[in-house]
C-alpha cells in the first residue's frame, strides 16, 4: 500500500498521459498503449475509502499520478478554505503523486462555491493575492505546485499586465511551476483575436512541468465572430496539435496529458489521442 514514505514515481515521464475515468480502469491495466501516467481531479478522491480510492491505489503502483485540483479558488478574494486544504494535504500525503496542479481562477464568494473557473484581472492587487494563496498552499501541502494558464472569453479593463508576464511573475515570486494548456492558448487567442504563437514564444516554458491538450466547442458571439468554449468533450483539433508541436520543438519534451472530461469515449479512442502525442515527444527526446 502506498504511504508517505514510499513514493513510487518522483516525477512525471516525458510521455503521454490521460485524465483517468473509472470506466477505463480495466482497459488501462490490460492495455495502456502509449499512456505512461494518469491524472485525477483532487476533489474526486478526498473521501474515506470505497472503490475509487481502492482503484487509485492499484493504479498508483503502476503509473505516475498527477493530481489536478479544481476547487481551491486560488484567485478568490477571501482566504483559502482550511478544510479543503486539509483534505488536499491528506490526499497528497498518502498518494505521494508525481505532480500537483491548480487553476489560475476563482470559484468562491463569501461562503458560496460557484461550480466554474472564473477569470481574473491581471494587476498588482491580483498578483499579490494569488502569490499569497500559492505560498499558503505550498506551505501546507509541503510540495511545489503547478499553476495552469486559463481559457479566456474576455479581457478586463483593469488588467495592466499581459497574461504571460503575470504567470511568469507568479512563478518567480512563489517558486511554483506552471501547467501549460495548449488548447487554452488557442481558445483565448481565437476569442480575443491575438497571436497564439507569440503567446507560446513569450511563455516561460522552462517553468512548465506538465502540458494539457483538450477539445473545445465552436460557437459565435453576438457580432458573428468565432467563440470557442473550452469543453473537454471532443478530440484535439489540428490547429492545437500544430501549436503543441511548436511548443515541444521550442521548449523540449514535457509530460503531456489528453483531457477528455465530457462525453468520454471508449478507451481505444482516448488511447489513440494519446498516441498522437507520442511521436512528437519522441522526436524531441531524440
Amino acid at each position: 500500500m502506498l504511504d508517505s514514505n514510499a513514493p513510487r514515481f518522483e516525477r512525471l515521464p516525458n510521455a503521454p498521459g490521460v485524465g483517468y475515468k473509472p470506466q477505463h480502469f480495466s482497459d488501462i491495466l490490460e492495455n495502456p498503449g502509449p499512456v505512461a501516467w494518469l491524472e485525477i481531479h483532487a476533489e474526486n478522491y478526498m473521501g474515506d475509502g470505497g472503490r475509487p480510492l481502492a482503484q487509485l491505489r492499484i493504479l498508483a503502483e503502476r503509473f505516475a499520478i498527477s493530481v489536478h485540483g479544481v476547487g481551491l479558488s486560488i484567485g478568490g478574494e477571501g482566504p483559502l478554505d482550511p478544510d479543503h486544504l486539509a483534505r488536499l494535504k491528506h490526499l497528497l500525503g498518502w498518494l505521494q503523486p508525481a505532480s500537483f496542479s491548480e487553476h489560475l481562477a476563482w470559484s468562491t464568494h463569501d461562503s458560496h462555491f460557484l461550480n466554474d473557473l472564473l477569470p481574473l484581472p491581471y494587476n498588482a492587487a491580483t498578483l499579490a493575492r494569488v502569490c499569497d494563496h500559492i505560498d499558503r498552499v505550498q506551505e501546507v501541502v509541503g510540495r511545489r505546485m503547478l499553476l495552469e494558464n486559463p481559457s479566456n472569453y474576455l479581457a478586463f479593463a483593469e488588467s495592466d499586465m499581459a497574461e504571460v508576464d503575470f504567470l511568469a511573475e507568479i512563478a518567480r515570486r512563489t517558486g511554483c511551476g506552471l501547467l501549460f494548456d495548449v488548447n487554452n492558448v488557442f481558445v483565448s487567442a481565437t476569442n480575443q483575436q491575438t497571436d497564439p504563437l507569440g503567446y507560446i514564444d513569450a511563455f516561460p516554458l522552462d517553468r512548465v512541468g506538465e502540458i494539457h491538450l483538450g477539445g473545445h466547442d465552436e460557437d459565435m458571439d453576438e457580432t458573428g465572430a468565432p467563440l470557442l468554449i473550452d469543453s473537454h468533450g471532443k478530440p484535439v483539433v489540428d490547429p492545437v496539435w500544430a501549436l503543441y508541436r511548436h511548443t515541444i520543438e521550442t521548449g523540449g519534451a514535457k509530460p503531456t496529458l489528453i483531457e477528455w472530461d465530457n462525453d468520454v469515449p471508449d478507451w481505444p479512442v482516448l488511447m489513440a489521442e494519446a498516441q498522437r502525442a507520442a511521436p512528437i515527444l519522441q522526436a524531441a527526446l531524440a
